[in-house]
């Protein structure tokens, strides 16, 4: 198979007695886009994330560019994915410099004075450039947040998979994260997959969508095909419609809930 993107056929996930995800069928995510993975609580968004960096136990097929994953050893496949968590492992005394170096050699880099410019130059456009020299321990959630961006992208996936990247960040470097986030992923034509519980940023920064229900897929496509009145009260239990504010941009409110079902 030589087509370009991400695909998954057959595909399900989870643990030894209780399956999350059972036989997905996921049309190729284009690369040079950021896919936005939807669903409520416990729909298996993270199950899908940790079985796709090979964190966790998958079935099926899983093709990346032409490659299977699932055919691949962990460290053949994590030359090509990069997973980032909700939180970076607590304890870990480093600079924030040498953590990101430490990332980028890990993919093959060397240590030379043109990779360290690269590490402090996405410093900088993530605006975290202050902290180079602090440890990872003394920062703040949002801020390791912003680090762990940095490690990823500094190790130039294929693809790249973000759990909730913008839970500890507040409104201005949310904004600023996605918009970065864009960028980076269609100068290095990569395969951006992030998880978002904000359907307006999904909305604002998706390109691609998938709505998760109970471990299955209830839509994908175009983030404004996907996000419709109907998905919003079949998948999120809540009455709601998308309008276009002054500007041009779609945005949900959320009128009220549904009726809850008895028996």
């Amino acid at each position: 198979m030589s087509e370009q993107g991400l695909r998954l056929r057959d595909f399900s996930a989870g643990y030894r007695k209780q399956p999350v995800l059972e036989n997905l069928q996921v049309s190729p995510l284009p690369p040079g886009k950021i896919t936005v993975l939807l669903g409520p609580n416990g729909c298996g968004k993270s199950t899908l994330l940790r079985a796709l960096a090979g964190l966790g136990k998958g079935h099926g097929e899983v093709w990346l560019n032409g490659n299977d994953l699932m055919k691949q050893p962990f460290a053949q496949r994590a030359e090509r994915v990069v997973y980032l968590p909700q939180s970076l492992p607590a304890g870990v005394h480093l600079h924030v410099l040498e953590s990101i170096i430490v990332a980028q050699r890990a993919s093959g880099g060397r240590l030379s004075t043109a990779a360290q410019q690269e590490v402090l130059a996405l410093l900088e456009q993530l605006g975290i450039a202050h902290l180079a020299m602090r440890y990872l321990d003394e920062l703040s959630g949002g801020q390791k947040q912003l680090v762990g961006l940095a490690q990823s992208l500094i190790r130039r996936p294929q693809l790249l998979l973000l759990d909730e990247p913008l839970s500890a960040l507040d409104l201005n470097y949310q904004f600023h994260v996605m918009d970065l986030v864009r960028r980076e992923t269609a100068a290095r034509n990569m395969i951006t997959v992030v998880v978002v519980h904000d359907i307006n940023i999904a909305l604002r920064h998706g390109d691609h969508a998938l709505m998760l229900k109970q471990g299955k897929l209830i839509a994908e496509g175009a983030p404004e095909r996907v996000i419709v009145p109907e998905t919003l009260a079949s998948v999120y239990g809540v009455k709601g419609r998308i309008e276009r504010c002054s500007q041009g941009t779609p945005q949900v409110i959320i009128d009220g809930l549904m009726p809850a079902r008895l028996g």
